[in-house]
């Protein structure tokens, strides 16, 4: 006995009955022995044409076995369908596509009881059933090996779908016809189509035919052939009426598993993409229309899905806690764990190219929705900028290494400002040398100090720094060199002093590696205070 497991590697099988229109939505089920053996005449033809293990004649004594109906094992199914509209310009026509929907790793088993094959044949057939990607429509991607004898004994006995002739309790099936291969003249030429020529002189002329096909079979008549010739089956077929299960598309319950929660994502990266991309000094205006920009997305995605875009005056507009950092009542969320924007330059070139969004609590559902829905970055007096998807997930999970390390030594990319101003009086004062307008970066580096240690009391195993000193070259940053004073570090809200603040660039060299991102001082959460790691190599 021969069987052949068919898995459909996407779960779903789509094809259209030989007698049924595709609008009709109809799913062929199970796949009708004619498709299948024309499945491994195009495989054959198409990729093993000249190797060895198929010769023309070990290949025809095959499918010759095999055109005989087969008996099947059919997986529990369901059908659906799907409905689109095709892009005609003139006139858009709705196109239904009927499919079965399936476990993807239960499969059809076609069994050929009686039919027993020599080693060649065995060898052919193992050599195109490996080569088969697709069977029925090209979306129905499938894998077909051959059982063992012991695995094609044991699907003998699952039998639920088979020819009428046999002796089976018809009171728990229903019949349907498929279109299968007559034995007889499947393999014959009367009706394929030929070119014609003559040749010779005068009463000498004759005739010669030239076949199309190769093989010259009816098994391979192509349906513009039978549209010409007005065939309303394809010759050297037949139907043949099979009982097939009441229920074959009954709805199976299924048990639901204790699923383990999924954590939230924490990170999402954009790459930016313009005409002219904006340059890293205006790090501090990219992040913060980008909080905007996610904010408003979330806004009209939620007033949508709650108000269905009408939303009652007296109704609050929906926030977001994790993109705003406040919460229902505006007030600043504590613990630093809503969105840090973080533009970066990864390039090297002086302008920013990416942009990722970092939320220790995570980004749920509909933050994940706007995230997605998010397609531009507006810009005053420039062109808006594009933004691609890049990736979203955990911090653990997404590459970035030009952000995220890891790394023990870790420079500013952008300036450093401090939480806080000095204090020349009071019990907590400051020390002398780092007070007065010649000591702002000493101040910095201090409050830097106080950040890294907050950062560590958060953050039990963040390993500890060895150093923390100030950049070379009056600590400047970046591929142009930039200080501190080049980046524009007020806000667009009328309370910030930013721009007022002690700041500088530092390099921080850790105990051991360290992974980012690293995002201290004042504006942290809008890509100022950003370290990352150093390329340089170091001992």
């Amino acid at each position: 006995m021969l069987a052949l497991a068919v898995r459909f590697i996407s779960g779903r099988f789509h094809a259209t009955p030989w007698y049924r229109h595709v609008n009709e939505a109809t799913p062929e089920w199970p796949p009708s022995p004619w498709r299948i053996l024309r499945a491994f005449v195009a495989t054959w033809k198409r990729k093993l044409d000249n190797d060895t293990s198929c010769e023309p004649h070990v290949v025809e004594r095959l499918l010759h076995k095999l055109s005989n109906p087969p008996l099947f094992v059919l997986p529990p199914a369901s059908s659906g369908h799907t409905r689109h509209f095709m892009p005609i310009p003139i006139e858009r026509t709705l196109v239904f596509d009927g499919f079965v929907t399936m476990d993807k790793n239960k499969p059809v088993t076609c069994l050929w009881p009686g039919v027993e094959l020599d080693v060649n044949e065995r060898q052919a057939l193992d050599s195109i059933i490996s080569r088969i990607n697709f069977l029925g429509r090209a979306e129905s991607w499938a894998d077909v090996r051959m059982l063992t004898d012991n695995e094609a004994a044991t699907a003998q006995g699952n039998v639920n779908c088979m020819p009428i002739e046999g002796n089976y309790n018809r009171a728990e099936f229903d019949t349907v016809r498929l279109l299968c291969a007559d034995p007889v003249s499947a393999f014959e030429n009367e009706h394929t189509p030929k070119n014609h020529r003559t040749e010779g002189p005068g009463k000498a002329k004759q005739t010669i035919s030239t076949p199309l096909y190769d093989p010259d079979w009816h098994l391979c008549m192509e349906t513009l052939e039978l549209h010409d010739k007005r065939w309303s089956d394809p010759p050297g077929s037949q139907w043949v009426t099979y009982l097939r299960r009441k229920d074959c598309f009954a709805v199976q319950p299924r048990r639901v598993k204790d699923i383990k929660k999924r954590p939230l994502p924490t990170m999402v990266r954009f790459a930016l993409d313009g005409s002219v991309l904006p340059l890293v000094e205006e790090t501090l205006r990219i992040a913060e229309t980008a909080r905007r920009t996610a904010m408003g997305v979330f806004r009209r995605i939620e007033e949508r899905r709650i108000y269905h875009g009408d939303r009652p005056e007296n109704e609050p507009q929906p926030r977001s806690e994790v993109f705003s950092g406040k919460n229902a009542e505006s007030v600043p969320l504590e613990g630093h764990r809503h969105a840090y924007y973080i533009p970066t330059d990864e390039d090297g070139d002086g302008r920013i190219d990416h942009l990722t969004v970092v939320a220790a609590m995570g980004f749920g559902p509909a933050e994940v929705k706007a995230l997605d829905a998010m397609r531009r970055l507006p810009r005053e007096n420039a062109e808006p900028l594009n933004l691609v998807l890049l990736a979203l997930g955990q911090s653990k999970e997404i590459h970035a290494p030009r952000l995220m390390g890891p790394s023990r030594f870790w420079i500013s990319a952008t300036p450093f400002i401090a939480t806080r101003f000095p204090k020349a009086r009071g019990q907590r004062k400051d020390p002398p040398e780092i007070l007065g307008p010649d000591n702002q970066r000493a101040f910095a580096r201090q409050v830097l100090l106080e950040e890294i240690a907050r950062l560590r009391e958060l953050n039990p195993d963040m390993p500890e720094p060895i150093t923390v000193e100030y950049l070379n070259e009056e600590h400047r940053m970046g591929a142009h060199r930039l200080r501190p004073i080049q980046f524009k570090r007020f806000r667009q809200k009328r309370s910030d002093d930013g721009g007022r603040r002690p700041a500088g660039a530092f390099r921080i060299v850790f105990t051991e590696p360290m992974t980012g991102p690293i995002c201290l001082g004042h504006s942290s959460h809008f890509g100022l205070g950003l370290f990352v790691p150093e390329e340089d190599t170091h001992p």
